[in-house]
């Protein structure tokens, strides 16, 4: 197919490959052109505008920050709705606000165009490997229609419902990961403080009921002081608050996930901001005079 991808930043960037790898022309747009140069060279075709990359497509996906980002670049007047013919796709691959993006299909929709959300799953890494999970809202003749694209960069591929309930899926996923990296850090810090040996702890807690995947692989980068800012607090702070602001317009009451968005914001306000959600293990680090990074032994592979 001939396809447009609108932001390829950290995840767009590996998603956008392997649409290119699976022999679909691609028009790519980002607003640092060149975040797309590694596209390029593989045989991209860079446009100028949003409007530009919906111009001529079958489908067009987005990967974007923030829904604001969502809502500017599918309605400005240089946006994807200004250059889609009618009958084709937007699949927003963006973690997004239900509410926003079941407004933006309406308004898509009205203009004879179709509209996915499709939120994703499994980090850069994920999208690297083509493994991420894709939870996708919308008309299912619009999903079957599109799995062949979706499943180029996703190997789990979940059609969830009417629009929007991708994102509900996506927000749900989201604020259980966060509260079991909160937990999980102030679980490591707890025990090497009262003087166990943190890979014990991570052997015993992987076997036992405590484990997760957080746990695994989460603890797992700390120990190795592997955490570059592949998930910023910024953006970790978007998400729980779109899910606690979810849980408000239903009624629904959020404890551990309200403790766990004040954690973040007090990590974002305090020079977290663009570090990667588990580097704040060092402010634990700081405050109990404890460390745990850099501690990884290597037999634990084994």
């Amino acid at each position: 197919m001939k396809l447009g991808f609108v932001g390829v930043g950290n995840m767009g960037n590996p998603m956008a490959l392997n649409l290119l790898k699976a022999g679909h022309a691609l028009q790519v747009y980002d607003i640092k052109q060149e975040a797309a140069g590694n596209l390029i060279e593989d045989g991209a075709t860079w446009v100028e505008s949003p409007k530009a990359a919906a111009t001529g497509v079958e489908v067009i996906c987005l990967s974007l920050p923030m829904p604001a980002h969502v809502e500017e670049v599918v309605l400005a007047d240089n946006g994807a709705l200004a250059g889609i013919a009618k009958g084709k796709t937007i699949i927003d691959m963006s973690t997004n606000s239900p509410t926003v993006v079941q407004r933006l299909a309406e308004q898509v929709n009205a203009q004879g165009v179709h509209f996915l959300d499709a939120p994703v799953s499994g980090g850069v890494r994920g999208a690297r490997k083509g493994t991420l999970a894709i939870m996708v809202g919308g008309d299912k003749a619009v999903y079957d229609a599109c799995e062949s694209v979706l499943q180029c960069m996703g190997s789990n591929v979940f059609h969830v419902g009417a629009i929007g309930a991708g994102n509900v899926a996506k927000l749900v996923n989201n604020m259980l990961a966060f509260i079991h990296m909160m937990g999980g850090a102030e679980a490591l810090i707890l025990g090497a403080k009262a003087g166990v040996d943190p890979n014990a702890l991570w052997k015993i807690v992987k076997a036992s009921s405590g484990n997760s995947f957080i746990w695994e692989s989460g603890t797992r980068a700390i120990l190795r002081d592997r955490l570059a800012p592949t998930f910023t607090i910024d953006l970790a702070c978007k998400d729980m608050g779109l899910a606690t602001d979810l849980g408000a317009e239903l009624d629904v009451p959020l404890t551990m996930a309200s403790a766990a968005q004040g954690l973040l914001k007090a990590y974002q306000s305090g020079g977290f901001a663009q570090e990667d959600v588990l580097a704040t293990i060092k402010a634990l680090e700081q405050q109990t005079e404890t460390t745990v990074r850099g501690t990884w032994d290597d037999a634990n592979e084994s």
